[in-house]
């Protein structure tokens, strides 16, 4: 195998309680869903969102959404519930002019504005808190709570004082997040904007401790919450994610390109390693002058952009965002190579679309990736931009290689993330979470 590969298999305020309610048929759970900003543009949470209350209609179930802003984009059989913030990321002045006289006589516009201000991201918080005054109102309108990673103040009120059954997802801890940003500061100044944003992850973590059932995607996602949230083990249930497979699949009447490498970058943050992946394209264009780079984002102020100022690669790399799940699926089925080169993913959602495509992945070693491509993709040491390239490298010149690697990527594809067959797991933490109550 070349330099730098790895490949690896599967690791495998109180109130009175509610009136005992007889345990709902199967077929017929009422499951409110929690997600404090949904847009599937924004990031994989958004994506999820819409993916999870699709998959739990499809099984006869009554599925409600209730979001902040950003909202998500649903199935037509999901109602959603809009819970209005202030939005103030959506502002063109980034909020700071956003306040009204309004805004103070409620205690949550007043600290969601004051803490933005502070250069806090308190989303997490304030959603919390609109979602357990609906839910106080509401409260028997449902048979369980699916908390989307909110993990806050608000939403444990929900459980332990509203006592409505609760599994709560997290997708990975925030602390691996704030961690790298750490390690990537270039001064003291940034590191205490850093601390400040991520100020929010101690809530998390309380939140967590006393979540009572938890669902994350992936078994190195569950060790981390064990290690870094000190949760309990027991409580935690890995759940890989699916994806929509009646989409991204293989389009036969599409030609695959020889020369076409491609990833996705939602934000330009150290988490998703796209410097890395940069310098590996630099380092192969001396021997493959005609290579393309495609970024599913934006291309934002941020380390990225300098390095691709700096290696004067403007005209080389094409960023395409605002795209439809269609169109995604397109510029996979069309790719040589798609790449994840992040140095920590709870799951890795596009590496499961690309390889639902038929097409040949490789990933780093950070976090789960490993687990979601198992023995088809192709695993690299993360924040390795030497091994990523040797290995891209390899794959371009043997085409009988890459040919294997997409027949092995699509038959995992089609055996670990179809909905139909992950989707009953979340039953049956909906089932426990009941019973418990």
């Amino acid at each position: 195998m070349p330099l730098g590969a790895v490949q690896t298999g599967d690791p495998v305020t109180t109130l009175t309680p509610a009136p005992p309610k007889a345990p709902p048929s199967p077929q017929s759970l009422r499951i409110v869903i929690l997600s404090y900003r949904s847009t599937p543009h924004v990031g994989g949470q958004g994506v999820y969102v819409d993916y999870v209350s699709r998959a739990l209609v499809d099984l006869g179930h009554k599925v409600d959404v209730i979001s902040g802003p950003p909202y998500p984009e649903l199935d037509a059989r999901v109602n959603l519930i809009q819970l209005p913030s202030l939005d103030l990321y959506a502002q063109p002045h980034n909020g700071h002019f956003s306040l009204r006289w309004k805004h103070l006589l409620s205690p949550t516009d007043t600290y969601e504005y004051f803490g933005h201000l502070a250069g806090r991201f308190v989303e997490p918080f304030t959603f919390g808190q609109r979602a357990y005054a609906y839910l106080k109102s509401h409260r028997n309108d449902y048979d369980v709570v699916l908390d989307n990673q909110t993990l806050s103040h608000g939403t444990s009120r929900i459980e332990h004082d509203l006592k409505i059954p609760m599994v709560t997802v997290i997708h990975h801890p925030i602390t691996a997040d704030r961690r790298l940003a750490l390690e990537a500061a270039p001064d003291w100044k940034h590191r205490w904007l850093i601390r400040q944003w991520y100020g929010f992850h101690k809530m998390q973590i309380k939140v967590a401790q006393k979540a009572g059932q938890i669902v994350c995607p992936s078994l190195s996602t569950k060790n981390n919450v064990v290690e870094e949230f000190e949760v309990d083990q027991n409580k935690i249930c890995p759940i890989r994610l699916g994806v929509d497979r009646t989409i991204f699949k293989p389009a036969s009447q599409l030609t695959r390109r020889s020369n076409r490498l491609i990833t996705t970058a939602s934000a330009d943050v150290p988490l998703k390693g796209l410097p890395y992946l940069i310098h590996a394209y630099n380092m192969l264009l001396k021997q493959h002058p005609d290579l393309e780079l495609v970024v599913i984002g934006k291309l934002r102020d941020g380390p990225a952009k300098d390095l691709i100022n700096e290696l004067e690669l403007n005209d080389r790399i094409e960023f395409k965002s605002g795209l439809t799940r269609a169109e995604l699926a397109r510029e996979f089925q069309t790719a040589t190579l798609a790449i994840t080169p992040s140095l920590y993913e709870g799951f890795g959602l596009p590496a499961a679309e690309a390889m639902s495509c038929g097409t040949a992945v490789v990933v780093t070693d950070g976090g789960s990736l490993p687990e979601v491509a198992g023995n088809a993709g192709v695993v690299v040491p993360r924040a390795d931009a030497q091994a990523l390239a040797i290995e891209i490298d390899d794959i371009l010149v043997s085409p009988d290689r890459r040919t294997e690697l997409e027949t092995a990527c699509l038959k995992r594809a089609e055996t670990h993330f179809d909905w139909s067959t992950i989707a009953p797991l979340y039953i049956e933490q909906f089932e426990r979470a009941i019973a418990k109550c």
